[in-house]
């Protein structure tokens, strides 16, 4: 597969937002976290339905060094320092029958040329679901998400609370939430707190509560809300919300790999599996690949449960043909 050119604002890209002191509790990411040396399987493991990774990142090579010197100094080690094409080939290679690709645009001015790489990629991978973005209040912004939907035409956009600096509810947002309404296109948005880092230009524990996450769900019926990582670390809280909203997805991504402190209970993933989608955050991972699949199989879910986590719920939420 031919990887697209990098668009070139991205050129002289150096280094993510300043960091500025958080206003609450330190996070899981008070510190730098390990790497598990652990040892990864060469194939999806056996007894696993078709299997569609729901969250992998997708970034042009620049913006991923960028990312990945952010990972060195404040998250954890990454284990697959991969580009896009190669993120592609390894997961295809071990048997993972499809990808949603997810970016973020972490300042105004580069959504757009992110949207055109993101679109490239997926028209020359039909195994591969692109996701757009956009920086919300960013002039334009849900022009921008249009032409995203219209003429490169992704599936969805991904938008995070932690990196772009806003809440869920914010009323800047409710541009955004109609284009997605009115394309009938998912959202996903990280907006849980956790994990939260002094390296963020701003404090998710004040901008993250699923609170604000239910207000956008009253508000937006009709938009279609994926909150990646079972919304650490409220997961009562969005257990509570999968119940009461039919508009709320949740994906399992990096939470089933017992490697942070926290871990959400089993009955996430067996209270509305029609809710729940299997994700990774692959590449960047301080882990096997094929760590969460391993202890995934291991919970010993009924087949109609692991079928609806495992590719299902992703195949009719992004409507994956």
């Amino acid at each position: 597969m031919l990887q697209p050119s990098p668009p070139r604002v991205f050129a002289e890209l150096d280094r993510l937002p300043a960091p500025v002191c958080a206003a609450s509790s330190p996070g899981l990411l008070a510190g730098p976290l390990p790497a598990l040396d652990d040892e990864e399987g060469p194939h999806v493991p056996d007894g696993l339905p078709p299997l569609i990774d729901g969250h992998v990142h997708l970034f042009p090579p620049p913006l991923f060094a960028a990312i990945w010197r952010w990972f060195d100094t404040h998250g954890w080690p990454i284990r697959y320092r991969l580009h896009a094409e190669q993120v592609l080939d390894f997961l295809f290679s071990r048997g993972v029958e499809h990808v949603v690709g997810l970016q973020y645009a972490h300042k105004p001015g580069i959504a757009d040329e992110l949207n055109g790489f993101m679109a490239a990629l997926a028209r020359a991978e039909p195994r591969l679901t692109g996701l757009a973005t956009v920086l919300p209040g960013e002039p334009g912004a849900a022009a921008l998400l249009e032409r995203a939907f219209a003429e490169h035409e992704l599936r969805g956009v991904k938008l995070h609370c932690h990196v772009q600096c806003f809440a869920a509810d914010d009323p800047m947002l409710a541009e955004l939430y109609e284009v997605c309404v009115r394309w009938d296109r998912p959202l996903v948005m990280h907006a849980g707190r956790e994990p939260k880092s002094p390296g963020y230009a701003c404090d998710p524990h004040a901008l993250c509560a699923v609170e604000r996450v239910e207000q956008v769900l009253r508000n937006w019926p009709k938009l279609r809300l994926c909150v990646p990582h079972f919304g650490a670390d409220e997961f009562a809280g969005y257990a509570a919300l999968l119940e009461r909203h039919d508009n709320l997805w949740l994906d399992s991504t990096m939470m089933l790999a017992d490697y942070f402190p926290q871990a959400p209970p089993r009955t996430l993933l067996e209270r509305r599996p029609q809710r729940v989608l299997y994700g990774t955050d692959f590449p960047n991972l301080p882990y096997a690949w094929d760590r969460e699949l391993r202890l995934l199989r291991d919970y010993a879910l009924s087949p109609e449960t692991l079928e609806w986590i495992c590719g299902r719920t992703a195949r009719e939420l992004f409507a994956i043909t």
